[in-house]
């Protein structure tokens, strides 16, 4: 009785993996095999399955969301009488360290940008919007990359409400996971894209409200969807080393990585190193500012131990 009570009063739809499926409907597949595997990231599981039956669903349900909010930007165009230029349709994407948010989001654009009337869809990461390692270290801020504070929150809304308001084009940095640092005077350019993809670790964070009532803008203030890749923190933490194992055998091997030192380490040594980082750094960060959040998201997808999606969860309307 009383877990049927919460399921009535939450404010999600949970789907099985079956159940979501089958709402693809007659959604063709725009994907071939070849495409699939060059989409995901090193240490993800993606096969054409995995597309089909949860992320084509998830594409057919975003053209309609998409397409239902420029009626309504049209409508409102109408009231006001204005001829603002049309908005882009803004997705977050968020989720913990090592969950897979570079892939889905990779697969969304793809998905996505071969709807009929093929809309441009662009991906920014909110890496970019890191603080450069000199700031982070003066400011002693390199154990908590990754977590709120280590971002330059003023630039990432500059960034969003640019890309909102229409201006062309707009600059985003970026960010080099070979050197653990954003590069310098390098940009990525978004010019009104019809779709934008937002991902980062803390994309559906808030902040503290103002008790004055003052306006106080969020990231996801600018999200017209949002989606929350979630996994048990068991899975998590084995996907970390793991990924952590991998990446000592290849780009740690490069002299110019960052985590160089990491390369000769052995399997014991490399194990227990990367389950301290995890433990000291991206775990905290979980609990403190990234699990919080996962409520504000529209849509919920729990990933199992072996990447694949179990069940997704859907916010009511």
């Amino acid at each position: 009785m009383e877990q049927r009570t919460e399921q009535n009063l939450s404010p999600y739809r949970t789907y099985s993996r079956a159940e979501w499926a089958r709402l693809r409907a007659d959604a063709p597949m725009t994907l071939t095999s070849d495409e699939v595997m060059r989409l995901h990231s090193l240490h993800d599981r993606l096969d054409i399955k995995e597309v089909e039956e949860i992320y084509l669903p998830l594409s057919r349900l975003l053209s309609m969301y998409v397409d239902a909010t420029q009626r309504l930007f049209v409508a409102q165009q109408r009231f006001l009488g204005t001829e603002d230029t049309k908005m882009p349709f803004v997705i977050g994407v968020a989720g913990s360290v090592a969950v897979g948010k570079s892939t889905s989001a990779r697969v969304l654009q793809a998905l996505l940008a071969r709807w009929p009337h093929v809309p441009k869809v662009d991906i920014v990461t909110t890496d970019g919007f890191l603080y450069p390692n000199a700031v982070l270290a003066r400011e002693g801020l390199m154990e908590k990359k990754g977590f709120p504070e280590s971002y330059d929150l003023p630039a990432l809304l500059r960034f969003l409400t640019d890309v909102k308001a229409g201006r062309r084009p707009a600059r985003a940095p970026i960010y080099s996971h070979l050197i653990y640092d954003v590069i310098p005077n390098q940009w990525v350019e978004v010019d009104r894209p019809d779709i934008l993809i937002v991902e980062g670790l803390n994309v559906l964070q808030t902040g503290r409200l103002p008790k004055d009532g003052k306006a106080i803008p969020f990231v996801s203030d600018f999200f017209d969807f949002s989606v929350y890749l979630d996994a048990d923190e068991a899975v998590l933490k084995d996907w970390y080393v793991d990924r952590f194992l991998t990446l000592r055998g290849t780009a740690f091997r490069d002299p110019k990585s960052y985590f160089h030192r990491y390369a000769k380490l052995s399997d014991t040594e490399a194990v227990e190193t990367a389950s301290g980082i995890w433990e000291r750094i991206n775990l905290v960060n979980l609990h403190e500012n990234i699990l919080p959040t996962r409520q504000r998201s529209d849509l919920i997808l729990k990933k199992c131990s072996n990447h694949t999606i179990e069940h997704v969860s859907l916010r009511r309307l």
